[in-house]
């Protein structure tokens, strides 16, 4: 059965996190266009005709080596980050809202690039509406103690434990970034950090969890039926990013 409007879906599979937040800004870049000056609000087609690729679009990746990120509340200082690099991952500065985390193997990348104006959807409506679909996802896998949280606790946990991070960036109406839920992540990366920047509070995986080895792969289509449940649209699949 067909949902909403088409969302384009770029799975990126394992490369690098540099690489997928390039091909976010592409589908970015794509979806100002798309909109143009003078296009209204409404949940209407992309500009072009019903034969143009979705003006939305959503990256998904797994990041193929370790990485700490952090977004607009602060970079680790010098001592911290030589630490950080000394133990084998990279530092990268990501335009969105939050603290320095983890992304590394084993973790689902999931950038959405959507048009809140075109959703009439408000920024913390957007966040909300992640957090429901992780939720919806870990309730298809059978963790039904999911849960959101209010802010600060932005994000889906087990317990005091946080299964998964979201941070966004909005401009124009567009967003970016999005979340990473650890799959099968090692959760030893995080221990070298005060993840998201919430002192006293765990990491976990779905692997540990479940008490099973659970893969990106394992999740992915779960999660699509979750991201199109949520986001009342249709997932038209990609393969070439700069198309």
């Amino acid at each position: 059965m067909r949902r909403g409007p088409a969302v384009r879906l770029l799975f990126l599979g394992a490369v690098p996190y540099a690489e997928a937040l390039r091909v976010q800004e592409r589908c970015v870049a794509a979806a100002r266009a798309a909109r143009g000056p003078g296009a209204l609000p409404g949940p209407g087609p992309a500009r072009g005709g019903p034969e143009a690729l979705p003006a939305e679009s959503v990256v998904l990746s797994e990041p193929s080596r370790p990485v700490y990120a952090w977004g607009l509340r602060g970079a680790p200082g010098a001592a911290a980050a030589a630490a950080l690099r000394a133990r084998g991952a990279a530092l990268v500065a990501a335009r969105r809202g939050g603290h320095i985390t983890f992304h590394g193997p084993g973790q689902l990348l999931a950038f959405p690039v959507l048009d809140l104006r075109r959703r009439r959807l408000p920024l913390r409506a957007y966040v909300a509406a992640l957090e429901a679909l992780v939720v919806r996802l870990c309730r298809r896998l059978g963790l039904g103690s999911a849960r959101a949280l209010p802010p600060p606790f932005t994000g889906v946990w087990m317990g005091d434990s946080k299964l998964c991070a979201i941070g966004v960036h909005c401009r124009n109406h567009i967003t970016s970034h999005g979340l990473a839920l650890n799959c099968c992540t090692d959760l030893s990366w995080f221990e070298h950090i005060v993840p998201c920047g919430l002192e006293g509070k765990g990491v976990t995986s779905l692997s540990h969890q479940l008490g099973q080895h659970v893969t990106v792969s394992h999740v992915l289509q779960p999660f699509l039926d979750s991201f199109q449940e949520v986001f009342d649209c249709t997932l038209v699949s990609s393969e070439d990013p700069r198309d």
